[in-house]
């Protein structure tokens, strides 16, 4: 979730921050005497679009290693991180990727993630937490996990269709906008938003259709989650890959039980905070990804 989470803020904000750029540089070819070009502004969205998805795919290793001050093994300075390296080392060639960089970083809680703009320069993480608290073979299954996201590809896949949700995000946002523009020029003869009111209406439309955005890249990442367990099940073996995930559901039922006041912040709740859940939740629920796990050993 972190990697999403990271990923997704950094390129609403490049794409935001372009919006803006561009807009103040007078470089909109789509605005014309007559309104807008519709051909024009689809391409000129799909480039900054891409771009967009482009530039945060290219700085997600220094995002990632920045936000959660995660700290790369250059050289092991104790048995613990020799294993960690070791491990990756042998889990990569098993996948037939080269070694990615291998990172610690400072969190109780047990978690790991993998980015990086290509399946051969790419950055593994594991936190502080879980090294502690998971037996040997639990690790080793959620690094094949990671390792699993790498070897799939899944940082490029998500930034193709990141770009394409870009493009429809700000291609839809200057349509509202220059909507907004015709109706209030109709009504009070020639005002019209004027340029700030009218990046206002773009910003505030780009956020609204980013959320709605979000809703696509959190479906492809729950897929995308269910092929990194069966990866991880190849690699690290499936008893394993499905212990590692038990162990997660208990420390996520424990995390559930704490009082209110120990929990993570949640401004939901009910029926509520379970729609926004299935929605915008990066993760399937960890009993779904056990069951496809299981059902999966069973077949074979």
């Amino acid at each position: 979730m972190m990697r999403i989470l990271l990923f997704l803020a950094t390129n609403l904000a490049v794409v935001i921050v372009a919006s803006i750029t561009l807009r103040i540089l007078g470089v909109e070819p789509y605005l014309n005497a007559n309104g807008l070009n519709m051909n024009s502004l689809l391409i000129f969205c799909f480039v900054i679009g891409m771009a967009g998805s482009l530039v945060s795919l290219f700085i997600s290793k220094w995002m990632a290693k920045r936000s959660t001050q995660a700290k790369v093994i250059e050289q092991p300075s104790n048995a613990t991180e020799q294993w960690l390296l070791d491990t990756v080392g042998e889990l990569a060639r098993d996948a037939g990727i080269k070694m990615p960089e291998v990172a610690i970083f400072p969190a109780q809680q047990s978690n790991a993630f993998a980015t990086g703009w290509n399946r051969n320069d790419a950055l593994v993480a594991v936190s502080a937490g879980l090294l502690e608290r998971m037996r040997p073979e639990e690790t080793r299954a959620v690094l094949a996990h990671e390792i699993g996201h790498v070897a799939n590809g899944d940082m490029v896949t998500l930034t193709l269709i990141q770009g394409v949700l870009n493009t429809f995000v700000m291609f839809f946002a200057r349509i509202v906008a220059q909507l907004v523009d015709s109706f209030l020029r109709r009504d009070d003869d020639g005002g019209g938003l004027g340029f700030f009111g009218y990046m206002a209406v773009v910003v505030v439309a780009e956020i609204v259709f980013g959320l709605v955005a979000s809703v696509v890249v959190a479906w492809f990442s729950r897929f995308r989650e269910y092929r990194a367990d069966a990866a991880g099940a190849k690699l690290a073996g499936n008893g394993a890959m499905i212990n590692a995930l038990g162990r997660l559901k208990a420390e996520t039922q424990m995390q559930d039980q704490m009082p209110d006041t120990l929990t993570a912040f949640a401004i939901t709740s009910g029926q509520t905070r379970k729609l926004m859940e299935r929605l915008f939740s990066s993760h399937p629920p960890l009993d779904d990804r056990i069951r496809a796990l299981k059902e999966s050993a069973y077949r074979e």
